[in-house]
């Protein structure tokens, strides 16, 4: 019988383990096949406090996994394949193992949509990205083109000019679905130029391996034209990873529900932190103080029960 399963391996995951271990509930983190979340995919990190000079993204999962396990957070890896919730204790399964525990935190996180094509893959975190909070001041004085249509796209586009002299929209329609008043905004900006009815058919790469441009396809015509520059932004959504837990507890188009300013779901004894609880922030160190309020919350429902 555990005190507490944490499912998950990202910033999330691992800030809920230290402050769990630290606490003395002996955590147990089921981390998947693929652990360490988007910062696995992330190169280098210079928006994360106390690394003066930036850190390599699967550098600081791993410093904040090893941090876990210093202090007695015991780590299984295996995807988890259901869970119980109806009842206590709660049930979690793995591919190989069932597990019972008093309480669960869910840090999973979410997974940006992308556009499937070879080269999105292979120059991903070499000037391909989908956080222009994350990545916008590494394209200082260069021209960048965004993907999507939507207010998340804008504001991502309005936020990358403060970097870059040029930055293109690129929506496979002829006009935007974002609200009204971002829609203005971005089409009255004057470092907003915008390809209408156009996807990318390819991101182009030089020898470096570093993005130089994109290959548009027309979708009206047909035509396909080679555009110039040096970053390209995937603004087309993100898919909370929560099918796992759906039937199981309260969620808001795939994003579970908390009880703010707590990380407590409607089950009692059940807690949400990172990336699949929000839909708005997706930082790493959000991520992480989520985390942090996971743990402080499990903590005290575990002393409250007595357990």
């Amino acid at each position: 019988m555990e005190n507490l399963i944490i499912i998950g391996s990202g910033p999330a995951a691992l800030t809920a383990a230290i402050y769990s271990s630290r606490a003395n509930l002996n955590p147990l983190v089921i981390e998947g096949l693929e652990s360490g979340g988007q910062l696995m995919t992330t190169t280098e990190v210079e928006n994360y406090p106390g690394f003066r000079n930036g850190i390599m993204g699967p550098e600081l999962i791993d410093e904040m996994r090893v941090q876990a396990e210093r202090f007695g957070a015991r780590f299984v890896m295996g995807n988890v394949t259901a869970v119980d919730f109806k009842q206590q204790p709660f049930i979690v399964k793995t591919d190989s193992d069932t597990f019972s525990s008093h309480s669960v935190i869910i840090a999973t996180g979410a997974s940006p949509r992308k556009l499937g094509i070879e080269s999105e893959k292979r120059l991903w975190g070499h000037g391909v990205s989908s956080c222009a909070t994350c990545d916008g001041a590494f394209f200082r004085g260069k021209e960048v083109c965004i993907v999507g249509g939507g207010d998340s796209a804008l504001e991502e586009a309005l936020f990358l000019t403060r970097f870059s002299p040029k930055v293109t929209v690129i929506h496979r329609r002829d006009e935007l679905r974002a609200s009204k008043i971002m829609r203005q905004r971005a089409l009255e900006h004057d470092k907003i130029a915008f390809q209408w009815n156009s996807v990318i058919q390819e991101i182009l790469g030089n020898d470096k391996n570093r993005v130089c441009g994109v290959r548009l396809k027309n979708v009206v015509t047909g035509e396909l034209t080679d555009y110039p520059c040096e970053g390209v932004f995937i603004a087309i959504g993100h898919i909370p990873n929560t099918k796992l837990f759906e039937g199981q507890i309260d969620m808001d188009n795939g994003y579970i529900k908390i009880q703010h300013p707590y990380t407590k779901t409607n089950i009692e004894g059940v807690f949400a932190a990172g990336d699949l609880a929000d839909h708005y922030y997706r930082q790493a160190i959000t991520a992480s103080a989520m985390g942090c309020k996971a743990a402080i919350d499990a903590e005290r429902y575990l002393a409250e029960k007595n357990i």
